[in-house]
């Protein structure tokens, strides 16, 4: 029988519903900050997440981590979308 990755010490969280995490789950007021700026707040919110910054036109997996947020951003390096966990 496999093991749950998700009891195995290097796995990631994945999408569970039954506990989501606390706090936010995305910084709406963070749009048109620099990437820099953004990843700042959002570590002093939760330090433990794993900020991403994309740059434009790049390709993204498609999987949903809780550990992570993704910083979509613009050629000027401003954020573009709203930054959520996923």
């Amino acid at each position: 029988m496999a093991e749950d990755p998700n009891k195995l010490p290097h796995a990631s969280p994945i999408l569970d519903w039954s506990n989501p995490p606390a706090g936010k789950m995305s910084w709406p007021e963070l749009l048109g900050v620099t990437a820099e700026e953004a990843e700042r707040k959002i570590k002093e919110e939760k330090a433990e997440l794993k900020i991403h910054i994309i740059p434009p036109n790049s390709m993204v997996t498609m999987d949903y981590r809780l550990d992570r947020v993704r910083l979509f951003v613009d050629e000027s390096g401003k954020v573009a979308q709203e930054p959520r966990l996923g």
